[in-house]
């Protein structure tokens, strides 16, 4: 498990078994993560999303949750922004997601995606189930100021008119 410089955001190695028939792996098990530092975390609900072309950007969305994400099939390129109030505001963590690795993302932290390959299962396990009154924070993914180098540019990502709307960092 590895500490970013996001304070509480870890990136999470797994171990995938392969062979001829395909692969395995055991993505979330409590008792080995809690040993190796993940914080306490008791998932309450699972979501999934698949995203079947390439260039798909999701967020930046900040939820009042913490996440664990894990992709079941694809390549993404993940960025996540620290919304938090105090002095890493606004510092910015890129990952590649794939198969064998997590992440593990604090509430008020904003978590953002990319497909690199078509076809992209993406999965993660929150610790309070959704609502429809939940108070998020948005950022636009593309604003300068956050200074994310999106593997595909802004004119050819593939997002949401909602997504599209999102406010600069400086309006928060």
């Amino acid at each position: 498990m590895v500490q970013t410089s996001i304070p509480g955001l870890l990136v999470v190695e797994l171990t995938v078994h392969a062979d001829g028939r395909g692969w395995f792996k055991e993505s979330y098990q409590r008792a080995k993560l809690a040993d190796a530092g993940l914080p306490r975390f008791e998932p309450v609900q699972n979501n999934v999303s698949f995203n079947a072309e390439v260039g798909v950007t999701r967020g930046i969305h900040a939820e009042p949750w913490d996440k664990y994400i894990s992709l079941a099939h694809g390549r993404a390129f993940a960025a996540i922004v620290d919304l938090r109030p105090g002095e890493t505001f606004g510092r910015v963590e890129t990952v590649e997601l794939h198969p064998g690795n997590a992440l593990y993302v604090p509430r008020g932290c904003g978590n953002s995606y990319q497909t690199l390959t078509p076809d992209v299962v993406y999965t993660y396990l929150v610790n309070e189930h959704w609502s429809p009154d939940a108070r998020y924070t948005l950022v636009q993914a593309f604003d300068p100021a956050l200074g994310i180098d999106w593997p595909i540019g802004e004119d050819a990502a593939i997002r949401s008119d909602k997504d599209r709307a999102h406010p600069a960092l400086a309006a928060l």
